[in-house]
């Protein structure tokens, strides 16, 4: 076992936890859904947590997109230390880029420091989008396992350190747009901390209940009070939970249940002519029927030598709806981004509004069944932060004095919930 206060990544130094660290990524989870089941009395367990342990509100990183998130808590770093910003991004020969890929990721990740450490760790995630990096330099041959519940039926040893995994969950394969499949990364996620006992566990869940349904709603209840008791169980297990979100949730629909857009790009075109910028939706994926690739941050490149990129940044600033307007400077330097995968000019809508690209990009015929739902916006960045157990007289101080990141978490969890050395 390594020495105590042996392991460091981006400046942070971890002591060996004296008990399993299990780290919880609720996707969507805005403090809303918590704020309303607190108040109805479905969250037993949350509540205990609030209670007993560590609750406050923490900023999370800007876009409030998943992947962005996810990385920042899983290297305890900003997006300008490990690169992903988005799930796109144009390179020098204008083309876009996929941001899940390993490759792009410019950090290692706390589960592969301790895994070289010695430790045993454990990754579950919803959508297989995130499990490639979140595996990135884990060795699966030394007892570790990486693996989503969207593919998990499909597990193998070589690839995901486990294989038979529906059998041990006992779960049927989820369907991608169900609670179901986040679900089943916690009741694996219970089954394996029961079984194997790992060191430093990671599940992370998909946001497709939150997208579709408001706090109070009968559906979101439902989801929340059995995450909850799935908290509950993790917790009997004699781990240190922590739980937090990769971005919040807005409705982002006008009165009569149309979904409130902007389409930057035709708007632009309109101004400047067909050709002269590019506009990219970095929430887009390969699952976009509960959003239509409709966030509130897109990236704006100038491609046109005679529009000057204030004159972009001065037309959006004059749009209903849209809250910022930066050059990538600033943006960069407000949000903490890797300025090389930024945008010339960065547009981000209000908690109301969502920005796209042109009206005829975006299939909206799947969001006919409910009120648009969605994130990426400043709007949706504050993330709730809670710790099972009491802090430590230092992390209470740095709790109390300091603004908190979500990408602390691992940091509070592992350091702020043991007595002081």
């Amino acid at each position: 076992m390594t020495a105590l206060n042996n392991i460091e990544l981006n400046g942070i130094r971890y002591r060996w936890p004296v008990r399993p660290v299990v780290v919880v990524c609720i996707d969507g989870g805005d403090p809303a859904y918590i704020e309303q089941g607190l108040r109805d009395g479905a969250l037993p367990n949350i509540a205990r947590f609030i209670q007993d342990g560590f609750f406050a509100l923490a900023d999370g990183t800007v876009p409030s997109f998943t992947c962005p998130n996810n990385m920042s808590i899983i290297t305890g770093a900003p997006a300008s230390v490990h690169g992903i910003s988005g799930n796109f991004y144009l390179n020098e020969d204008d083309q876009a880029v996929v941001m899940t890929g390993p490759e792009l990721l410019r950090s290692q990740t706390v589960l592969a420091r301790f895994a070289d450490a010695g430790a045993r760790v454990l990754s579950i995630t919803a959508k297989d989008k995130l499990r490639r990096q979140l595996g990135k330099d884990l060795d699966l041959s030394a007892g570790n396992v990486s693996f989503s519940s969207e593919l998990a039926s499909a597990c193998t040893l070589e690839e995901n350190g486990i294989d038979g995994v529906i059998d041990l969950v006992g779960m049927p394969q989820p369907d991608m747009y169900s609670m179901d499949l986040s679900l089943f990364v916690l009741e694996a996620g219970i089954r394996l901390l029961a079984q194997r006992r790992p060191d430093i566990t990671y599940l992370s869940l998909t946001d497709f209940i939150q997208h579709k349904h408001a706090p109070g709603d009968p559906v979101a209840n439902e989801f929340y009070r059995r995450i909850d008791d799935a908290f509950g169980r993790l917790c009997a297990l004699d781990v240190t939970l922590a739980l937090t979100a990769d971005h919040g949730m807005n409705d982002k629909s006008r009165a009569d249940g149309s979904p409130n857009v902007v389409f930057l790009q035709d708007v632009l075109d309109r101004s400047f002519g067909a050709g002269a910028t590019r506009v990219i939706c970095p929430i887009t994926d390969a699952f976009v029927r509960h959003h239509g690739a409709l966030g509130g941050f897109v990236r704006v490149w100038v491609r046109s030598a005679t529009v000057p990129r204030q004159a972009v940044i001065d037309l959006a600033r004059t749009i209903q709806g849209v809250e910022l307007a930066l050059p990538r400077e600033e943006a960069c330097r407000r949000f903490d981004l890797p300025a090389d995968r930024e945008a010339d000019v960065v547009v981000i809508g209000d908690a109301a509004t969502v920005i796209g690209s042109r009206e005829s990009e975006h299939d909206l015929s799947n969001l006919a069944d409910a009120r648009l739902r969605s994130h990426g916006a400043v709007a949706e960045a504050k993330v709730p932060f809670i710790l099972s157990r009491r802090l430590n007289a230092v992390y209470a101080e740095r709790a109390r004095t300091q603004s908190l990141k979500s990408h602390y978490i691992f940091d509070f969890a592992i350091n702020g919930t043991e007595p002081l050395a």
